[in-house]
Parts: C-alpha cells; sequence; structure tokens
C-alpha cells in the first residue's frame, strides 16, 4: 500500500472582541489547535497552520496561504463563537472541502461553576450551524465531527473514540484521494470487444479523478520482454516459486501441469511487466489483448497472470479485460490498505445464501486465505491463448466490494458493499473465487446491485471499508451507492 502525503490546512476561529474582554482565552485555544495539529501528524498529515483567525480580513489572507501551500484538504477548529463572515473567505478561495472540528475540551461543563469565560472556551457548537448555512448556501462541501477534545473516562469515551476515529479516517481518504489524483494508470492493448459496460473515456478519468491514463501497444511490452537477460528471469522464477505453490493438473480438463518451459516464459514476461511499470512510473495497470492464430502478442498477452500478479501485491493492482473503471477501484482499496482483487459474480448459492465470486487471471495475492496456486491452464475460456493462471480465496472475515462504474450524464459512480468472506469449498479452475455473503439474502442483494448499473467487475477487498469510502467519495465529489 503506498499512500500519499496529504496536504491539510488547519485554522482555527474565534471572534476578535474576546481577546480583550477575557485574558489567556486567545492563548487557550491556541493551546488546544496545538494539540489537534499535532495529532494530525501523527496521523500522516503535512500540516500548513495559519493559527487563529478572528477577522475577514485575516481570513481572506489566510485563504491565500492555503492556496500558495497547494494543501489538499482544509481542517477548521471551532475554538469559540466566530461569525461566519470571518470563515468562509478562509474556505472560499481554495475550492477545497472543509472538515470542521467541534472538539469540546471537556465532556460537560460544570454548570454550577462555569463562568462566562470558561463557557466561552468550551463553546465550540456555538457557531456551526451558522458556518453551515454559509458554507452550503456558497456550494463547499462540508463535513463536520463532533466529540470530546481530551481522552475521556466513563460514557464520554466513547464519544471521544468515535470522534478521533472519524478524524483518522478523513485523513486517510484525504491520502487516498491523493494517491488517485496523482497516479499515472497504464491501458496495455484494447477492453474485450463487446463489453459494452467497460468502455470508457480515458478523458473522463483525467477530468474527473486528475489522474492520468497512459496508452501502451503491446510492442511496448514485448521489446521489454526481449530484453529480459538470463539472470533477471533466473531471479524472478525463485520468487515465483517463493510465492506460489505449483498444482498438479486436477480434474478440469483444461487443467494442465505446468512445466519448466511455462514457468520461464512466464518469469521473462513478469520482469519485463516490471520494467515497463518502472519505465512508465505506472501504479495501476488494465490490459487485454485478443491476437489471432497464436502470433506473438496473443502469447505475451495470455502470460501475464503471474507477472500481474506480482504487481498488484506491491499495489501495482493489474485489472484485465481493459477494465479501466475497475483499475480504478482497485487502486482505491489498495491504498485504503484494503487489497482489492479483481472479481466478478460467479453464481448464487440458494442453499447456504451466499454468492460465489471471482475471476480470472491476476488477484491481490496478499488478501489470499493461503498461499495461491499457479494452474497451468490449456485454454483461456473466452479468450486466445493458454498459460500459467492464478487460483485462490480471499481470507475469511470482513469485506467489502467496490465498484466504479457510469451514469447516464457521463459522470464516474462508485457503488459497494459490506460483507463476510466464508470457509468452504470454491472451484479449482485457475481462477480466484471466494464465497461472500452479505446483509441481504442472495437474491435481493444481487438485483439491488445490478439496478444500480454497474460495470460487472469490482474490487474486492478485506476489512469493511464503507466508513473511509464515503468520506472519499465526499472528497472527490463521487456519488456513492451503498447496498445494505
Amino acid at each position: 500500500m503506498n499512500k500519499s502525503k496529504v496536504k491539510v490546512g488547519v485554522f482555527g476561529i474565534g471572534l476578535a472582541a474576546y481577546w480583550a474582554q477575557f485574558e489567556g482565552l486567545r492563548e487557550r485555544l491556541e493551546g488546544y489547535q496545538k494539540r489537534i495539529e499535532e495529532k494530525l501528524a501523527v496521523y500522516g498529515a503535512q500540516v500548513t497552520s495559519v493559527g487563529i483567525v478572528d477577522n475577514a480580513l485575516d481570513a481572506r489572507q489566510a485563504g491565500e496561504q492555503f492556496r500558495r501551500a497547494n494543501v489538499d484538504i482544509i481542517i477548521c477548529y471551532e475554538g469559540t463563537y466566530a461569525t461566519s463572515s470571518q470563515v468562509l473567505p478562509t474556505v472560499q478561495r481554495t475550492g477545497l472541502a472543509v472538515l470542521i472540528l467541534n472538539l469540546q475540551p471537556v465532556p460537560a461543563l460544570d454548570y454550577l461553576n462555569t463562568d462566562t469565560a470558561e463557557w466561552l472556551a468550551n463553546c465550540t457548537a456555538c457557531c456551526v450551524p451558522e458556518i453551515a448555512n454559509a458554507f452550503t448556501r456558497a456550494s463547499i462541501p462540508l463535513n463536520i465531527v463532533t466529540g470530546p477534545l481530551s481522552p475521556a473516562e466513563g460514557k464520554a469515551k466513547r464519544y471521544y473514540d468515535r470522534a478521533w476515529k472519524e478524524i483518522e479516517e478523513w485523513i486517510s481518504a484525504a491520502s487516498v484521494m491523493c494517491a488517485i489524483r496523482d497516479s499515472r494508470i497504464g491501458f496495455l492493448g484494447h477492453t474485450y470487444a463487446g463489453m459494452l459496460d467497460m468502455y470508457s473515456d480515458p478523458t473522463m478519468f483525467h477530468a474527473q479523478l486528475g489522474n492520468h491514463i497512459e496508452i501502451l501497444e503491446m510492442d511496448d511490452l514485448q521489446v521489454r520482454v526481449d530484453q529480459v537477460l538470463p539472470e533477471e528471469a533466473d531471479k524472478k522464477i525463485q520468487e515465483i516459486k517463493d510465492v506460489f505453490q505449483i498444482a498438479e493438473p486436477g480434474f478440469d480438463k483444461l487443467s494442465q501441469k505446468v512445466t519448466r518451459e511455462a514457468l520461464a516464459w512466464t518469469a521473462r514476461v513478469a520482469v519485463g511487466l516490471d520494467k515497463l511499470v518502472e519505465d512508465y512510473d505506472l501504479q495501476g495497470l488494465t490490459y487485454y489483448y485478443k491476437g489471432i492464430g497464436s502470433n506473438a502478442f496473443e502469447r505475451l498477452g495470455a502470460s501475464v497472470i503471474v507477472g500481474n500478479s506480482l504487481l498488484t501485491a506491491r499495489g501495482i493492482p493489474a485489472a484485465g479485460e481493459g477494465d479501466l473503471k475497475t483499475c480504478l477501484a482497485m487502486l482505491l482499496m489498495d491504498r485504503l490498505g484494503a487489497g482489492g482483487s479483481y472479481t466478478e459474480f460467479y453464481a448464487l448459492d440458494f442453499n447456504e445464501d451466499f454468492i460465489l465470486m471471482g475471476h480470472d487471471g491476476p488477484g491481490h495475492i496478499n488478501i489470499s486465505s493461503e498461499k495461491p496456486v499457479l494452474r497451468a491452464l490449456g485454454l483461456y475460456h473466452g479468450k486466445q491463448g493458454y498459460g500459467i493462471s492464478v487460483e485462490f480465496k480471499v481470507k475469511t472475515g470482513p469485506i467489502t466490494i467496490l465498484g466504479l462504474t457510469q451514469t447516464l450524464d457521463g459522470r464516474l459512480k462508485l457503488l459497494a458493499a459490506e460483507g463476510e468472506s466464508l470457509a468452504g469449498d470454491t472451484l479449482q479452475i485457475g481462477n480466484t473465487n471466494s464465497r461472500l455473503k452479505f446483509p441481504m439474502e442472495p437474491d435481493a442483494f444481487f438485483n439491488a446491485w445490478c439496478m444500480e448499473g454497474p460495470t460487472h467487475h469490482v474490487a474486492l477487498g478485506v476489512g469493511h471499508q464503507l466508513s473511509r469510502i464515503r468520506k472519499l467519495s465526499r472528497l472527490m465529489n463521487l456519488q456513492l451507492v451503498e447496498i445494505a
């Protein structure tokens, strides 16, 4: 997992009139803000702080500072009451999403012994509704976290834990946003002909996500495979043997023995893929090439599964069949630390109420339940060529599936659901496949998913990730539909 360092602009707020009226109030709030900034840095943020903004003129200047620092997200700490006119300009000049921290210094006031000065040092909630109104009317994406500022005991502890977990997830989501925005995705070959759900306009990704799509030819890979040195191939063969277990032919008629020659060729192609990714500085790869008559490119395209599985495990997701949208979903899941394996719906099990999901080609072997298997196939169903494929099932426990599709008006749209990966038998046909159970019964879940107009592939990751995906969708201005 390769997260980007997120640049966070932080400012606190207060009313300038208070400082002369209540001695020490400003300094006290500055101390609280400093604690917040230190904790944000622990979460991986690169903090640019402008201190406390207490008037409209300073708000404009703070916004300019954030623009010059090229921050990715702005965090506003509601230290005490401030007018919305001194908050809006700070955010408005950047056009960024804002996270408001309504973090009260104490879990509850000592009501009979709290004077005005002490109340003002704790009235973080006072201006949040006013600021939310201004931001809403200015079309600024607004997000709020509420809870205690300091560690708490008793009943208040859950509010503290929940608030700071939310803040950590916002920083995590922002770092994923940066990783997606800064990514370069290679498109090798072409999309599988006729799969209308997967056809994509590369400009759509440049425009809506800010990343780069690099169009590659099969020649770009072929020339690098041709240049592989014997010692490089030998090293890759050893890596493959360390990572995978090699299966003997199974009952499936397509299953064959993994020969020394096939392994050597697969290793050469894997080294060529490494060089391709390095030379073009790729963070993801989607690929497919039909081939014809056992030509050189057909042989090449049929032999990338093992190398692409190794790339995916390194945080460079590889999606087959030229599915650019699912490649981005896989990258998103990987940067969340969830894996993100190329997956589709296989079958519904109405006896045990689960859905079998998997795919041929590469998978995210880091989330395999056991050592992944190499299985030689004499035929790739629905495709040209033959070669070595990868087989495994995802670890048991909580999982999330994430799809990236396109709406009628050309907007990218996220589709997600949480569930559980179950133990049990799966297909032994040289494919990744897992038994996945969702909160809804399989028929209802499947129908609800399909009614959202999805791409038929998804990224399958471990853990329940919806909370962070929600935040990411807000930051990236992407529609998110949850099937639950």
